[in-house]
């Protein structure tokens, strides 16, 4: 099989801090390629793959503002199109764009859903629902008004991560800084466990992060430490006592949930989207419901064993063990 993995170009693929569509993609990417098979990575151009990559985007446009995201977006999901009859499939991994090109092409196209940014989007999927084929990233993600061919969870590589059983007694906050993820939630788990707290990710939302995060931050008890690149990544969450997710939405997936559990760091999260597809209650950490439950639970984290969050998350949130859903996929789609 020839697969064209069509990547976003907000971000280099692989990212070196943020950017989880570009992070799966390369995963994907890369694992096909362990596996034998003949896979393309359109992204970027400064993006790195062992594959064949093809790109018309200098960098990512989050990273260079003099990049119109509009303009690039157009180049760089045309410069695929193009070039589709060369492709025996076509996974999309840039939202629904590139769905108003699938009707103009002959090659087939799975799209991974990495979520929905607005019921808005909807309609596009449902135009081209019945000739393309839908993967969600967790069941809980799914629209009534789509057809899937399948669920896949993301799939993570589990060498990027090591399993630490002796952590520290910090308490991490991993994501973007936005009121969606909760990062004042987490520093009021915090304050109320009397915990310290680290805080990493990057400062989508800059008058959240002034008004509800940074008044608390004092390099003691809460600490900011910005984006953190992967060997930053596994260090943060390897000595970490828990991981503190206090999402205030439906979160499709949640890949520092899983990654947390490949460092053994057990995670704390509001019962939100897909977190009890993540997260095995009371074994890998605990669903609550409030700053108060999250908090109150911390003092159950010392009874959970490290090695099952790490043998949890290889069991379902592999990079292999994705490659081979995939796989399934694209033999599935083929055979029709």
């Amino acid at each position: 099989m020839k697969i064209a993995i069509l990547s976003s170009v907000a971000w280099r693929t692989p990212p070196r801090h943020y950017g989880p569509w570009e992070q799966i993609a390369s995963n994907i990417a890369e694992g096909l390629v362990e596996q034998g098979m003949e896979a393309t990575l359109f992204a970027t151009k400064d993006s790195e793959t062992k594959g064949r990559l093809e790109g018309v985007v200098p960098t990512g446009y989050e990273e260079d503002t003099d990049i119109d995201p509009k303009v690039a977006e157009c180049m760089h999901i045309s410069n695929l199109m193009e070039k589709a009859s060369r492709f025996d499939l076509i996974h999309n991994h840039f939202d629904f764009l590139p769905l108003t090109y699938s009707r103009l092409i002959k090659t087939p196209m799975v799209t991974t859903i990495h979520g929905f940014s607005s019921a808005k989007i909807i309609p596009v999927y449902k135009k081209y629902n019945d000739s393309n084929y839908y993967v969600s990233i967790s069941n809980s993600d799914r629209s009534p008004e789509l057809t899937y061919v399948s669920t896949v969870y993301n799939g993570i590589d589990e060498n990027l991560f090591t399993l630490n059983e002796k952590p520290e007694d910090y308490l991490l906050f991993f994501g973007r800084i936005h009121h969606d993820k909760g990062t004042w939630e987490a520093i009021k788990v915090a304050k109320k466990a009397k915990k310290k707290l680290i805080i990493s990710g990057i400062i989508q939302d800059q008058a959240y992060f002034k008004e509800k995060v940074e008044p608390y931050i004092n390099d003691e008890d809460i600490v900011y430490v910005g984006s953190s690149g992967p060997d930053k990544r596994n260090t943060l969450l390897g000595n970490a006592y828990a991981l503190i997710h206090p999402i205030n939405f439906e979160e499709p997936f949640g890949l520092s949930v899983a990654e947390s559990m490949f460092c053994g760091t057990p995670v704390i999260a509001f019962e939100k989207g897909a977190m009890q597809e993540l997260i095995l209650h009371d074994r890998t950490g605990f669903l609550v419901q409030d700053i108060d439950e999250a908090a109150e639970r911390l003092s159950d984290i010392s009874g959970i064993r490290r090695s099952f969050c790490r043998e949890w998350a290889e069991s379902r949130f592999s990079k292999k063990k994705m490659i081979a859903d995939y796989i399934n996929v694209y033999r599935k789609i083929l055979a029709l």
